[in-house]
């Protein structure tokens, strides 16, 4: 039995006894060090009897970047079924990246995670993330960036996908002490060499031994997104395709930098952008605002369309892709609306701007009539008009589809709200 003081041990104990339900847990295992850390802590505990009510499950991807990733895979497996602990492999098939590689495999590596959670039916997924990650990580993005809102590093937990929450119990422990836990139980762990690669940014961090000076925040950053959250709720509304962010809304946005991340969100939701403006961009939007022009200036594909009762913004229709969708095949089309096909035949996702639809737009003038211009319009394959029956078509959140951070619930719920979508679903232990 692991002794309750060591901190890995207490992490995972934290970890669940937050959970006041039956839980089933997927943790995330490569081999290394901190995942195997985590895996030994946790089985430890449960093979206690301490907590009947969690049930634990483990996954391994196989990023087939180099030889005997399988055999390590296996060894995982072995390593798991020793502690109890069923496991399984997700492999990453087909041709890699030469350019960056590591962050399309982050990218490859969560989906399967969310895939193989989704399928056995977890309520969570356990990354093993430490202390050392973050600050390697608020680090990278210090060297990115000059906004405080980059460095407040990764957070205790994420929704991945809109989906299943990764949690981070290991956050504010050390590497060394998760190793020297592993020493004390007579485990071993698998190295990986690409942690040795100084090709990649992560690894010239680590090797330069950076600690940034300034630490992550994640209080601070939960408080600007309940303000930011505030702010919309309070100042935007939404018409058709278009939001109206009210004068009074205006002088706050340029006031309150709160206020301003949450126009900038609103604004990354109605392009279909997962990334907000960059500074430059951001820059010209805050000097066209507070210069009371009655104009309009387009960045980040969408129009910011100042006029005398406030500032509307909506995508301009320009360089809007169409989606071919089969019989039961879902999608997302331009970043703005999730689709999935109900009807017998394929269906064809495009703006009513190229697709034929504006005939019934003829009702509208002004900025709801260019918003909805570049709202969906559905049509058959072969050309034929579709009625709405033939899919549902569902807003969404770009900035928050696939990667949700605690800390910016409150803003994403927000905008759910504006946008007319259903909320995220909070983390499973609160």
């Amino acid at each position: 039995m692991a002794r309750a003081d060591n901190p890995v041990v207490e992490a995972a104990d934290r970890l669940l006894a937050s959970f006041k339900r039956p839980a089933r847990l997927l943790i995330a295992i490569s081999g290394g060090s901190d995942s195997t850390g985590l895996l030994v802590a946790l089985a430890t505990l449960c093979a206690a009897g301490r907590y009947p009510h969690i049930t634990l499950m483990a996954c391994t991807v196989d990023h087939a970047l180099r030889a005997g990733s399988a055999g390590e895979a296996s060894a995982v497996a072995a390593l798991c079924a020793r502690h109890g602990v069923a496991h399984l492999t997700r492999r990453w098939e087909g041709p890699k990246p030469a350019a960056g590689l590591q962050a399309a495999a982050r990218a490859r590596r969560y989906a399967l995670l969310v895939d193989a959670a989704v399928q056995a039916g977890a309520d969570a997924i356990l990354a093993a993330h430490t202390r050392d990650d973050q600050n390697e990580t608020v680090a990278m993005r210090a060297a990115r960036t000059g906004e405080g809102v980059g460095l407040s590093g990764m957070a205790d937990a994420v929704l991945l996908e809109g989906a299943v929450w990764l949690l981070r119990p290991l956050l504010g422990i050390d590497r060394a002490a998760i190793r020297a836990f592993l020493d004390a139980h007579g485990e071993g762990w698998i190295d990986d060499p690409s942690n040795l690669n100084r090709r990649f940014e992560r690894v010239r961090i680590r090797a330069e031994g950076v600690v940034p000076a300034l630490q992550p925040a994640p209080g601070e950053r939960l408080v600007l997104a309940k303000r930011a959250a505030d702010f919309l709720a309070a100042a935007v509304r939404r018409d058709g395709s278009c939001f109206t962010l009210s004068l009074a809304g205006i002088a706050v946005a340029l006031s309150e930098p709160a206020a301003w991340r949450g126009l900038l969100l609103l604004a990354a939701t109605a392009g279909g952008r997962v990334h907000v403006l960059e500074a430059r961009s951001a820059g010209r939007l805050k000097t066209f605002l507070a210069s009371g022009t009655l104009s309009r200036m387009t960045a980040g594909r969408v129009v910011f369309d100042r006029r005398r009762d406030g500032l509307h913004l909506y995508r301009e229709c320009r360089g809007i892709a169409p989606l071919l969708l089969r019989p039961g095949e879902a999608g997302v089309w331009d970043g703005r609306y999730r689709v999935v096909v109900r009807a017998e035949r394929a269906v064809v996702v495009c703006a009513c701007c190229e697709g034929g639809g504006e005939g019934a737009l003829a009702h509208l003038h002004g900025p709801a009539l260019r918003a909805a211009r570049a709202a969906p319009c559905l049509r058959f394959e072969d050309g034929g008009a579709a009625t709405r029956t033939a899919a549902d078509v569902e807003p969404a959140i770009a900035p928050y589809a696939y990667f949700l951070p605690r800390f910016d619930l409150p803003v994403a719920q927000a905008l759910a709200d504006l946008a007319g979508c259903p909320r995220f679903p909070p983390p499973p232990n609160e």
